[in-house]
């Protein structure tokens, strides 16, 4: 190992050297018949270690990527499901600085890509630059703010480029053929299609409006699409996959697994891993 080396593994602590990309597990799964099963947890919900724990189950319940939400105060693109997740976490003392030291921790177990979803306000009180370079110093592949149109991301996603970060952005039904074309050009990694209109929260049924979308980003952008935003059972991951998705992330309906088990982590846990498995399965790709 040469200096420049040895300082880079001093500076980046315990992340394993050859972090996979998002290029190289979506090609992977593709290769092995499947879709992409990205799980969610708001860092430090309920605690800094259940936290952690409850991402060593989706690692070996197979995911093939993970989404970390920072918790913020105000999160407007989120039903009542992150909100509470959120507030849980707030109050056992998660910040934006503990929230990279979380991924680190990831970082110690797993080298699949790592996604974070913030709200902008938090990457501006940190400052832009800051904010990137400590989410390449973390591990971090991908930033998605859910409030950062791209119009205002100029920005972002110059230090995105900087850092070799993907700036992932969202498609929803309202986004029309031409502003799904100014997205791409600004885009990397994926792009994260919001499979219904409203904000986050696990849905009873996948509408057709959904498929419908999925099978028009498809035709109009060559990266990856992983959609998300009610995905909350495995056939709406079957679904998704059926209509050409390369991933599902799901969100709510993990969260409701541990809102509902609070009292027994042990319990929760273990049907968390169980979901995840299932969740996994359902990305197989129907021969």
């Amino acid at each position: 190992m040469n200096n420049n080396q040895s300082s880079l593994s001093a500076e980046i602590e315990n992340i394993p050297l050859e972090i996979e990309s998002y290029q190289e597990m979506f090609q992977k799964v593709k290769n092995q018949g499947e879709a992409a099963f990205i799980p969610f947890v708001v860092a430090g919900d309920p605690d800094f270690e259940t936290s952690l724990s409850i991402v060593r189950k989706f690692v070996k319940s197979g995911a093939d990527a993970l989404e970390i939400g920072f918790p913020f105060s105000d999160p407007v693109a989120d039903g009542p499901t992150v909100q509470e997740a959120d507030v849980r976490a707030l109050k056992m003392g998660m910040t934006t600085k503990r929230g990279f030291e979380f991924i680190k921790k990831i970082r110690q177990f797993t080298n699949i890509p790592i996604g974070i979803l913030v709200y902008y306000n938090l990457i501006y009180q940190m400052g832009i630059d800051e904010f990137y370079q400590t989410a390449k110093e973390s591990g971090v592949n991908g930033i998605l703010s859910a409030d950062l149109p791209p119009e205002e991301a100029e920005a972002a996603v110059a230090a995105a480029r900087k850092y070799k970060i993907d700036q992932i952005f969202m498609v929803a039904q309202t986004t029309s053929n031409e502003r799904l074309q100014s997205i791409k050009k600004m885009c990397s990694g994926f792009l994260y299609v919001v499979a219904v209109m409203g904000v986050t929260g696990a849905r009873s049924q996948l509408k057709k409006s959904t498929v419908e979308l999925v099978e028009r980003v498809k035709g109009h952008s060559d990266l990856p699409l992983a959609v998300g935003f009610g995905i909350s059972k495995p056939e709406h991951v079957q679904q998704v996959v059926a209509a050409g998705s390369d991933g599902a992330i799901v969100a709510s309906a993990l969260l409701n697994i541990i809102s509902d088990n609070l009292k027994d982590k042990e319990l929760m846990l273990a049907r968390i891993a169980e979901f995840s498995r299932e969740l996994k399965i359902a990305t197989k790709l129907k021969k």
